[in-house]
C-alpha cells in the first residue's frame, strides 16, 4: 500500500480500513504467538501500513 494511494480516500475510508489493520494485526500476532505465521516479514508490513493510514488522517485533519 502506497501513501499516494491513500491521499485520494476520504477520513471514513480510511477509519475503516485502519480498523481492517488493526484487526489483521491482532490475528498476525496470534499467528506468531502460536508459531503459525511462515513470513515473519508480514507483521512489520501489517504495522508500516497501520502507520501511514495514521499520517493520511492526521494530514487530512490538517
Amino acid at each position: 500500500m502506497k501513501y499516494i494511494d491513500l491521499q485520494e480516500k476520504s477520513a471514513s475510508e480510511l477509519l475503516e480500513l485502519l480498523k481492517e489493520k488493526k484487526v489483521l494485526l491482532f490475528s498476525v500476532k496470534q499467528k506468531l504467538k502460536t508459531m503459525q505465521l511462515t513470513n515473519p516479514n508480514e507483521l512489520r508490513e501489517v504495522r508500516r501500513d497501520i502507520a501511514r493510514i495514521s499520517t493520511a488522517i492526521s494530514a487530512q485533519n490538517k
